[in-house]
């Protein structure tokens, strides 16, 4: 126990580690072993093990401890708003010189004022269908715009924008600020969203001038992790009836993993932490540069078995020409309708391309339409190989083409008999010949 000093005499100097462990033992002396009714508050468990939260009530509030060996024979998971009876020991921290219950065991005593709260409100908008999965949308796969709900002091901002910037660092954010906490908030909160709601539409709407209004496509509300008390502006009802008439897409990344709140719900979609939500929205740069890259090998790789293709006819064809026939003529045209069809398929394709990824790989539509220009070069010299190889190209120089009364070539005198009837076809006509004496060189 203290000793008390006279008024007169001087007042004892303690060392200060001293003095903390004196109060420790007086409050050990006069306390101990006690028990203590209240609503829990910041409940969080450490990697160790060991459980850290408060106790409260209206008119108080205390910090506990509860260590590994007396959380492990707990039989349910405490979580804020939940009201506990603990019992343990009254104890001084030392190294912060803070009061601080050691929790030795803990119970239910019922629900706590806010966690009621809460699971009313939980039934009453589940019962009227704002919770339904059948209303939750997809997320864009790849948004054009995102629209961003929290504080501006907020760690959340900073975690949100470092993902953002780290893997989309071409998807414009917009920023609507608001108020996270306390009894300010759900209307600050409610007022950020219909700004942002606005926008979406605005930008959504025919003939938009995108430069005013970015085409926001999804909507993050963030904040980081707290107590039931931190958080409870997210479980306001008109914030809750404000979310479900989101034009677009929303995500909810609000405390850590093990907080819910009724915003989680009536979300599209939850996210565990705000980093989590922001993630989602964000496919890393590299996974679409590499698609990107894929299809750009695939349309190139497509081509060329194309143009081998059609060479692999066209030396096909020039194998077969014996004679002088409206062949080539054929030929020629349908190899410039299939150029032409091919050209113009192909720069459809990389107009589609251009357009849906234009933010990425800029110049990726003139290298292809390059190749593709080298490939037609290719085509055209093939087809003109192919003209020279027109027999009436010979024949304009002087010379026939003779064959017998079946249109059979006649190649040898050994084919040719006296009085034989022939006809030798020439550059502007034919004429019809008999055989008098075939003779060998």
């Amino acid at each position: 126990m203290f000793e008390r000093p006279s008024p007169a005499a001087a007042p004892r100097v303690w060392e200060v580690g001293a003095l903390c462990r004196a109060i420790a033992d007086a409050l050990e002396a006069r306390f101990n072993p006690v028990a203590v009714r209240g609503e829990i508050t910041g409940f969080s468990r450490a990697s160790s093990g060991h459980c850290y939260f408060s106790v409260k009530d209206a008119n108080g509030q205390l910090r506990c401890a509860m260590f590994r060996r007396a959380a492990s024979l707990l039989d349910f998971s405490p979580r804020d708003g939940e009201l506990v009876e603990v019992r343990g020991r009254l104890s001084v921290y030392e190294a912060r010189g803070d009061l601080q219950f050691i929790v030795e065991s803990m119970q239910r005593a019922g629900q706590g004022a806010l966690f009621e709260q809460f699971l009313r409100l939980k039934a009453q908008l589940e019962t009227e269908g704002l919770f339904d999965s059948a209303r939750k949308r997809p997320l864009p796969l790849q948004p054009r715009g995102i629209g961003l709900v929290t504080s501006t002091g907020a760690a959340a901002l900073h975690d949100v924008v470092t993902a953002l910037r780290r893997r989309v660092p071409h998807i414009p954010v917009v920023l609507v600020p608001a108020q996270v906490q306390g009894a300010a908030a759900p209307a600050s909160l409610v007022a950020a969203l219909s700004k942002l709601y606005m926008l979406a539409q605005a930008g959504q709407a025919p003939g938009a001038d995108l430069t005013k209004n970015p085409p926001i496509e999804v909507i993050l509300l963030v904040r980081g992790g707290g107590s039931i008390e931190d958080l409870w502006a997210f479980n306001d009802e008109q914030l809750a009836r404000t979310i479900v008439q989101s034009p677009v897409p929303l995500i909810s990344g609000v405390g850590h993993e093990t907080d819910f709140t009724i915003v989680d719900f009536c979300a599209d979609l939850r996210a565990p932490t705000p980093t989590a939500a922001a993630e989602l929205v964000a496919q890393p740069r590299d996974v679409w540069l590499g698609a990107l890259g894929l299809l750009a090998r695939r349309i190139s790789d497509g081509v060329q078995r194309q143009l081998d293709t059609r060479h692999q006819r066209l030396d096909q064809a020039a194998a077969r020409l014996g004679r002088p026939s409206g062949l080539v003529a054929r030929e020629q045209m349908q190899l410039a309708r299939l150029a032409q069809r091919m050209r113009h398929g192909v720069l459809l394709k990389l107009q589609r391309l251009a357009q849906s990824q234009k933010a990425l790989e800029a110049d990726f539509p003139q290298k292809m339409q390059r190749r593709l220009v080298q490939q037609a070069e290719r085509l055209d010299r093939a087809a003109l190989r192919l003209e020279l190889l027109d027999p009436r190209l010979v024949l304009q120089r002087g010379y026939a083409l003779l064959t017998d009364t079946e249109g059979r070539a006649v190649t040898s005198v050994r084919q040719a008999q006296p009085g034989d009837a022939l006809r030798a076809t020439l550059a502007d006509g034919v004429v019809d010949v008999t055989v008098a004496q075939p003779r060998l060189l």
